[in-house]
């Protein structure tokens, strides 16, 4: 029978410490760790605790505002309904640890010493190693629901060229395909929404504005939805009109790049592999310097999750890894193309998940 996945986070952890607590504070500080181990698909579950013990069995400590919900996911419920019985139930789940692991990248400082304060004599110690690396390979079913993201994205990313007219706002394309995913079962945006036109689209992370389209203008917009909380993230980039050459010379050499980085994914295979590859593309060509973020990242309940796939990343991919492959050239005043896939890590290779037309389209 396949390990729980808190049995797994235990087992990746073990060496460092007896056992892991995920604190879910109040808005904004809320751990997408809490869901993935109690597999939750809705609720918020602000002050609540999932703490994993030793033998790896989970206890999900929640309010009496959650219970309802709480029953809904797997762990061993416990509902509090004044402090004092939160005190005891956490005292209960870490009787005898001394080494207590925390995600301190998502914890506040506050949660974590009130725990410190109720549980007298443990050692706090980071289990962000322990945590990247259980999240970051997919289950079965965060596969089906990855798919099932990248299949409404996918969907929407055809229907962009439609979208398209001259005077049309960044804003009002990214307010329809934001609609659309839902429309078509997105549970929510992954991220804001990225539309940038023209001279806007040389930067990365442009937010959409009042800028209307123009004849001849770049239409970059990167994107993605939610499923049972996992995301999509893909980039399309299309054009009103036909563009200056550049751009037209950069989009194929971008599509080269993207492909030679992909034929890099594979299990086993080293992060920084897929990246020099994409990169070596673009420096061979006019466009040296260009590309000037990293190839990919991984993806998971957070668009950004755990591994690099950057040019110094020491991470090695391993099947069930959820990353993106997306290299771009930014030329600024002028211009930037990018081109992004959502990919499954497999035994020989990768499985792009998500689909769009690749090739240089003009409305």
């Amino acid at each position: 029978m396949p390990k729980s996945r808190a049995e797994r986070l235990i087992s990746n952890a073990k060496d460092d410490m007896d056992a892991v607590v995920i604190v879910n504070d109040g808005e904004p500080f809320l751990d997408s760790t809490f869901w993935y181990l109690t597999e939750q698909k809705s609720g918020t579950f602000e002050g609540s605790f999932a703490i994993v013990r030793p033998d790896g069995n989970l206890d999900v400590i929640v309010s009496i505002l959650e219970e309802e919900g709480a029953h809904d996911g797997v762990g061993d419920v416990r509902v509090y309904h004044n402090r004092e019985e939160r005190d005891n139930f956490i005292r209960d789940a870490l009787k005898g640890c001394r080494k207590v692991g925390f995600n301190v990248s998502s914890a506040t400082y506050a949660g974590v010493r009130y725990v410190e304060r109720t549980v007298e004599g443990i050692e706090v110690v980071d289990a962000g190693k322990a945590i990247s690396a259980t999240v970051s390979v997919k289950d079965e079913k965060e596969i089906a629901a990855t798919r099932e993201a990248c299949r409404v994205s996918s969907i929407v990313a055809g229907e962009i060229p439609g979208m398209l007219s001259e005077g049309v706002s960044e804003k009002e394309v990214a307010a329809r395909m934001d609609s659309r995913m839902r429309e078509l079962g997105g549970t929510g945006n992954a991220f804001d929404t990225i539309a940038a036109f023209g001279a806007y689209s040389s930067q990365p992370h442009h937010m959409p504005c009042d800028y209307r389209l123009k004849k001849g203008d770049t239409a970059l917009f990167d994107f993605g939805t939610k499923y049972d909380r996992y995301c999509s993230d893909m980039t399309r980039t299309v054009f009103l009109g036909r563009p200056p050459e550049v751009l037209e010379r950069a989009y194929e050499v971008v599509l080269e790049a993207q492909k030679a980085g992909i034929a890099q994914y594979r299990d086993g295979a080293k992060a920084c592999d897929a990246d020099l590859a994409a990169r070596k593309v673009i420096d061979d060509s006019e466009f040296k310097g260009r590309f000037i973020h990293s190839f990919g990242h991984g993806i998971g309940m957070d668009v950004h999750q755990s591994i690099s796939v950057s040019p110094k990343s020491e991470q090695v991919l391993r099947t069930g890894n959820v990353v993106s492959a997306e290299p771009g050239v930014y030329i600024p005043g002028v211009g930037g193309i990018r081109i992004e896939d959502t990919c499954l890590i497999t035994d020989d290779g990768c499985e792009i998940l998500t689909s769009f037309d690749h090739s240089f389209t003009v409305v």
